[in-house]
């Protein structure tokens, strides 16, 4: 049986309606396709692909995407880390302190890019809270 403690939410050092809006633009980063190679009897329809696009830093869903993350102080990028890691089956919730300080200590020089190189990174952070105690209702719109 669930201890009183189990029911209580984790504590976050990041805003729930910061992480919605990170949630959000990441559904919509991960939902953006890029083009198959075209076969090589055809005619691409333009000389730049949505890849190229995106290495290039052009793709405003993911500058959009990229800005969420890098306006985060170090506190709250911490916890986006930890979440994320616990969203992904890493951590459970009573090794969220564990989590934490792992991603206090091995945090990668360009968060942004890491996380968004993960699939699955929106969902990871859904995944996250609920592990963590906080019900879905702050994240209603995603």
């Amino acid at each position: 049986m669930p201890s009183l403690e189990d029911d209580q939410a984790e504590t976050l050092n990041i805003d729930v309606a910061k992480l919605r809006d990170i949630v959000l633009k990441a559904h919509e980063f991960e939902q953006e396709e890029i083009p198959d190679d075209p076969d090589p009897g055809e005619a691409p329809e333009s000389d730049i692909d949505r890849e190229t696009l995106l290495d290039a830093g052009e793709d405003p869903t993911e500058a959009e995407l990229k800005s969420l993350i890098d306006d985060l102080n170090d506190d709250e990028i911490v916890d986006l880390l930890a979440l994320v890691w616990v969203g992904r089956g890493d951590f459970g919730r009573a090794e969220w302190a564990e989590a934490r300080n792992m991603a206090r200590d091995r945090r990668p020089h360009q968060s942004s890019r890491y996380l968004m190189g993960m699939p699955l990174f929106g969902a990871y952070i859904e995944e996250g809270l609920a592990s963590l105690g906080h019900p879905p209702d702050g994240l209603e719109e995603i």
